[in-house]
């Protein structure tokens, strides 16, 4: 058995794939390549959103627990910055969470 790849057909509307083959065009890649990385961010995204409401829901559900999480990442990391210092091309374009700036 060898290394390559065995690939397959989706159905997508004109739409897609005209925007899909645009966006190819435009990156000199090819349209599966365009697809790949399409789903990977999507694939991270979900992942991340998740992580955010498991822990949205550790702070709501167990803000003891949530409080000794926090005192454990102190202790390891020392306490938090009091001031984010970020590089001006980038003002405005982070929101960090209220009281944390």
């Amino acid at each position: 058995m060898g290394t390559e790849q065995q690939h397959t057909s989706i159905r997508v509307s004109t739409v897609t794939r005209d925007k899909i083959a645009h966006i190819a065009e435009q990156e000199e890649r090819s349209m599966t390549a365009v697809i790949d990385d399409a789903v990977e961010q999507y694939r991270k995204k979900q992942f991340w959103e998740k992580v955010r409401e498991q822990v949205e829901r550790t702070k709501r559900e167990d803000p003891e627990g949530w409080a000794g999480y926090l005192a454990e990442v102190e202790e390891i990391n020392g306490p938090p910055s009091r001031t984010h210092r970020i590089a001006p091309e980038w003002e405005g374009l982070i929101d960090f969470p209220q009281g944390e700036r």
